[in-house]
């Protein structure tokens, strides 16, 4: 993975951060006592820093949530959000000496475990998906306009199958059918009725609900397949329609890519942020019960 120039000085800064938070463990936890403690004062150090570090990485949240909020550049947070709070995690081992005591302080480790490896899953998703969104997804579409995109595509595709086989129950041709009169008469009945029972079984399924139905046409050879299968039923004139419901069918497959990709890209905040929240509220609990009991 490529470092960002502007990532370089955060990531400097952390490993010598790193490097001299640990010489100065190893020396305490040699000449203290009974090993290395969360209530000495060395070990109270580390911890108030680490909770410090950790604040620092949960204010990230809130700056999002309060747009009116213009401390400092949104790019500097979000540098300070990751490199930080893995330091931090450093720092709350070594507020620990390594060792788990008690409950509350467990349940706070694995939590932060965790929230520390969501978040480093959600860095490289970050980092890799929007690479993987333009390689795939040319046509990209504004998510929120996804659901409006898809019914478009829809009335497209119905309009062009009418163009071919009439009305799509069968019944005789529906006036807006009839500028395609000059094509339908060179299409047999029968293949007519063979088109649309293709395009009501499989396309238009596919497009009204393409999770639901997915098949073949999800499929973007097997697609192909079906398509010139298509074109050597029907006579040439209307190939350049069937073009048309390919090109259709292969803008929802976009679609549909988009969307597994954006969860990809957010689902796992459903995991770091709630759990983010919690390690906070439980690591200020344990430490008003420390400084109190």
């Amino acid at each position: 993975m490529r470092i960002d120039r502007t990532q370089r000085p955060w990531i400097i800064a952390t490993v010598l951060l790193a490097v001299v938070n640990t010489i100065a463990y190893i020396v305490y936890a040699l000449e203290t006592p009974g090993g290395p403690r969360g209530g000495t004062a060395m070990g109270l150090a580390f911890g108030i820093v680490g909770y410090g570090m950790m604040l620092y990485a949960g204010l990230l949240g809130a700056r999002k949530k309060v747009p009116t909020w213009r401390i400092g550049r949104a790019q500097t947070w979000m540098r300070g959000h990751l490199w930080l709070g893995l330091l931090s995690l450093l720092l709350i081992l070594f507020h620990g000496g390594f060792a788990f005591r008690g409950p509350l302080t467990l349940v706070l480790m694995v939590l932060f475990f965790i929230v520390i490896g969501s978040g480093i899953l959600g860095a490289a998703v970050q980092h890799y998906v929007p690479n993987l969104m333009t390689s795939q997804v040319p046509l990209e579409t504004i998510y929120e306009e996804i659901p409006h995109v898809r019914a478009q595509l829809r009335e497209e595709a119905d309009q062009l199958a009418r163009s071919i086989c009439g009305s799509l129950d069968g019944a005789a041709l529906e006036p807006e059918a009839a500028t395609a009169v000059a094509t339908l008469v060179e299409i047999e009945q029968e293949d007519r009725a063979r088109f649309r029972e293709v395009y009501l079984r499989k396309v238009r399924p596919y497009l009204a609900n393409p999770e639901a139905a997915g098949g073949e046409l999800a499929d973007a050879r097997r697609a192909g397949e079906l398509f010139q299968s298509l074109r050597c039923l029907l006579a040439a004139p209307v190939h350049s329609v069937l073009n048309d419901l390919e090109n259709l069918c292969d803008e929802e497959r976009q679609l549909s890519r988009q969307i597994h990709i954006y969860h990809w890209l957010h689902g796992w905040l459903l995991v770091h942020v709630p759990l983010s929240i919690a390690l906070l509220v439980l690591g200020g609990v344990h430490a008003v019960m420390a400084l109190r009991y």
